[in-house]
């Protein structure tokens, strides 16, 4: 029986890809680019399973724990979904409460009624479900804003060497990333298109959010925020509201008054809380990294002052770092270099944005994503001093940095070249 199902299953998983490249293949502008793409895709997610790190091997582990219980005691199994522990005559697993580790494992508990527990399947249905969701942003993107380079979102969402390697496989940066990306996409187009909304595309807005939410509550609290903020202008907007320092002061007046309505609402959000995780998790793996490139602090403390002091260093250690000349081992060698072309990227947008050849994206979404990604690199830089581990994290703040630094007036010639 477990046979038939995988097989039914699997037979339907490829038909639908089979329909969705087919369809996408006729997406104007970007339709030549999604078979290349998955054929890539699918060809970096081999070498990921080949390479599979021990993260994924846990976590597979423990999925096909969880698919056996859904076999034997389906109840048990529900009753696992929805709660934080796991329990068989033989293994337990217990965590506490906003586990992107459980909930990943979870994700696979269901995944397994296809693959049968074959790791390669699992992180194949990850790697395509993360093409599937960025791709809906690099399909509207140009439809919402004809006057931005086609090849930025995906080259930022899909092709950037760091984000493409950390979203194919067995890895929790494959669902976060093709969430948010996802969301976005539906959110500017609810913004900006002008039509009514659908009650599936707030269906799934509302899954997406929970996934998101799921896998890494700060990274998606910081997104949503941004994409709130950028639909409060919006009705400012509609409401004549059009000058540049109001909308700032919108955007600043909704994440303070977000922060202390969160903070309120669950005790997680509240400085304190955040303050005291930010310190055990930056001197936890700063022990571990004594022997390893990694980034150290005089002062850091839990107040503040010394996170608004140690915040610009931390944004810049998590775009830049490694240098160089950090170490000769290859994975750090080769984000090295990219973290070259990125200073390269970010010195021309500063040029281009200093001579008001910034690009024509709307001044409100430059905005949110500019203090998402500003946000997401400091709360990265003073929580990951370990800079193997802060490579990885940063994938998801990757792809929103590069779709603003590949908008402006010199880099979008340069694209229109290869398009």
């Amino acid at each position: 029986m477990r046979i038939l199902l995988a097989l039914i299953l699997n037979t339907g998983l490829l038909w639908l890809l089979w329909r969705w490249v087919r369809r996408e293949q006729r997406a104007p502008g970007v339709g030549k680019l999604v078979l290349p793409i998955l054929t890539l895709k699918l060809a970096i997610t081999l070498v990921t399973v080949a390479l599979l790190t021990e993260d994924a091997r846990y976590f597979q582990y423990w999925g096909v724990a969880l698919t056996d219980q859904l076999w034997t005691a389906p109840i048990a199994w529900v009753g696992t979904l929805l709660g934080d522990e796991f329990h068989a005559a033989d293994r337990q697993l217990i965590y506490h409460g906003y586990s992107n580790t459980f909930f990943l494992i979870k994700v696979l508990s269901a995944l397994n009624l296809a693959s049968l527990g074959n790791v390669w399947l699992n992180a194949l249905y990850l790697s395509v479900f993360c093409l599937v969701g960025c791709w809906q942003l690099v399909r509207r993107f140009p439809h919402i804003f004809p006057d931005a380079p086609v090849l930025a979102v995906p080259i930022a969402f899909l092709l950037w060497p760091t984000v493409l390697y950390w979203t194919s496989g067995l890895t929790k940066e494959s669902l976060l990333v093709s969430t948010l990306a996802w969301l976005t996409a539906l959110v500017l187009d609810w913004l900006y298109e002008g039509r009514p909304v659908r009650a599936w595309s707030v269906v799934g807005a509302v899954v997406l959010v929970i996934v998101a939410f799921k896998m890494r509550y700060f990274f998606a609290v910081l997104l949503f925020a941004a994409l709130l903020g950028l639909a409060l202008i919006r009705v400012g907007e509609q409401l004549g509201v059009r000058r540049r320092g109001v909308q700032v002061a919108l955007v600043m007046l909704l994440l303070s008054g977000g922060s202390w309505v969160l903070s309120e609402v669950n005790s997680i959000f509240r400085f304190n809380r955040f303050s005291s995780q930010l310190l055990r998790n930056y001197y936890g793996m700063l022990e571990q990294s004594r022997h390893k490139p990694h980034i150290e602090y005089a002062h850091l403390a839990p107040t503040w002052q010394s996170v608004l002091s140690n915040a610009p260093a931390a944004a810049m250690h998590t775009v830049l770092r490694p240098w160089l000349w950090e170490s000769t081992q290859w994975n750090y060698l080769a984000v090295s270099i990219e973290n070259v072309l990125l200073l390269v990227l970010l010195l021309t947008a500063a040029v281009a944005v200093v001579r008001g050849r910034g690009g024509r994206l709307p001044f409100a979404l430059v905005l949110v994503l500019a203090i998402y990604c500003l946000g997401l690199a400091i709360l990265l830089g003073l929580t990951t001093p370990n800079l193997g581990t802060l490579s990885r994290y940063r994938t998801v703040l990757l792809p929103f940095l590069l779709l603003l630094l590949l908008q402006n007036n010199y880099v979008a010639h340069w694209l229109k070249r290869w398009c």
